[in-house]
């Protein structure tokens, strides 16, 4: 019981600090906890067991119980069977599998199954709203139809795919409202099909995701121009959904919101919640959906209206990745495991860890944000509260210049409010919710306006 008590005194704390003072910005300190948690020996361990599978070519040995994808992923179920065994079953693991044939696609040589392997850690008060970290199990070569060769895929994306499952085994020792789905997504450089597959099953299902923070590649830190950087991270987000309607597009011409996209709230707040509890770090917010032309397994959440980032190293090194196992005119090529820094590899984790964390402590987001103000010397906001105890609101503004929320004001358990002296013209502007401890949810953009 007093082992219990303190576990939760700081959550105590905070919320007579809130109640009192009318929210004060406070830290958490369960979230510093979970950063010192995060083991770089166990993402190494994983690293390491994932490479010596030898390929995991989405196409490859099916068979082997050490060599191939379907070795990978049976490893990777084990080891989530293994941590929901001691949290005393708190993990819900299972396949969740799509077919293809080569007329889904030019880089699929025969027919298979994509199987994905997926954890859910449930919620405890809104078990049907998830957060989302993904890792990809497969690897390639030079050439993606190439299933039998090599291709150890040490940092893309094995450093992912550790990390993913070291998240669960650190964040299974908490109890979140929100539900947490920690996945190994398959077939992603076949075209996606994973994270196609599991963005349709959502959808079917009626998930309602908060976001997907999706890791590829985050073992690296020597980029292929000579620069060495184990701090810089990137979060690459679109501007707007694809799904969106020609009145939002019509409503952004006259109020603006070019760049207020539910991905980039997203990694507004990553960058947010890095810079508090990991000020070491320095992240970056890339404004487009992923590399230059190249794409990852957020993507196919986008497409179906989810918010979802790609989180990856900031400095790519091309000799080691999708190349044969070789060495040329004093180059050596190939992902293999010496070109993983497992201490930037724990960084990175941590940065997911804490984020889905803060997110799964987190209150809904007010839905039906409004704005008005036209031609007045003040701006009012108006939205729909979220069911159940919360502390209450928070709005943010910033100049429609500015990449991130710069100022903020807490306004209490309303559902309006009026900024007085705060012109609408030269600024944009959202709302948050606030949970009891603090955690809040991503900042909304307002989706209509009122007189």
């Amino acid at each position: 019981m007093i082992k219990k008590f303190l576990q939760i005194l700081p959550v105590l704390l905070l919320s007579i600090l809130i109640s009192s003072s009318g929210f004060s910005q406070q830290t958490d300190s369960r979230i510093y906890q979970i950063i010192d948690k995060v083991s770089a020996k166990r993402i190494e361990s994983d690293i390491r067991k994932l490479a010596n599978f030898g390929t995991r070519n989405t196409f490859s040995d099916t068979v082997s119980n050490t060599r191939g994808i379907s070795a990978a992923r049976r490893w990777i179920k084990s080891e989530f069977d293994n941590i929901s065994d001691n949290c005393e079953n708190c993990l819900n693991v299972f396949y969740q599998k799509d077919f293809v044939t080569p007329e889904d696609g030019e880089r699929i040589p025969h027919e298979a199954w994509i199987v994905n392997v997926i954890a859910i850690q449930k919620g405890t008060k809104y078990p049907n709203r998830y957060i989302i970290m993904s890792g990809d199990i497969d690897s390639r070569n030079s050439d993606t139809m190439d299933f039998e060769g090599d291709a150890p895929g040490a940092n893309d994306n094995a450093s992912g795919m550790a990390g993913t499952i070291e998240a669960a085994r650190v964040l299974s020792n908490y109890e979140f409202e929100n539900s947490i789905v920690y996945v190994g997504l398959s077939g992603e450089e076949q075209g996606l099909f994973g994270g196609k597959g599991l963005a349709e099953y959502a959808k079917k299902n009626e998930w309602e995701i908060i976001g997907v923070l999706n890791n590829d590649m985050i073992g690296n830190i020597e980029g292929v121009d000579g620069v060495i950087d184990n701090r810089t991270f990137r979060i690459f987000s679109e501007p707007v959904p694809p799904t969106e309607t020609e009145r939002e597009r019509t409503m952004r011409r006259f109020y603006g919101g070019e760049v207020d996209g539910i991905s980039r709230q997203l990694a507004r707040y990553i960058h947010e919640n890095t810079e508090t509890y990991m000020p070491e770090m320095n992240p970056m917010m890339i404004y487009r959906l992923d590399r230059f032309g190249r794409g990852g397994h957020h993507r196919p959440f986008n497409d179906l209206g989810f918010a979802g980032v790609r989180i990856m190293e900031a400095h790519e090194n091309y000799n080691r990745q999708h190349q044969d196992l070789r060495s040329e005119d004093g180059i050596t090529y190939g992902d293999v495991i010496e070109g993983v820094n497992f201490d930037y590899a724990k960084k990175l984790t941590a940065v997911n860890a804490i984020n889905l964390a803060s997110l799964a402590w987190a209150p809904p987001a007010p839905k039906n944000v409004e704005i008005g103000g036209i031609v007045e010397p003040s701006t009012k906001l108006k939205w729909e509260k979220v069911e159940g105890d919360i502390a209450g609101y928070k709005i943010y503004w910033r100049d429609t210049t500015s990449p991130t929320w710069d100022h903020s004001r807490f306004v209490g358990d309303v559902n309006e409010f009026t900024l007085e002296g705060i012109v609408i013209d030269n600024y944009f502007f959202g709302v948050a919710a606030v949970g009891r401890d603090g955690h809040e949810s991503l900042v909304v953009f307002p989706s209509g306006t009122f007189s």
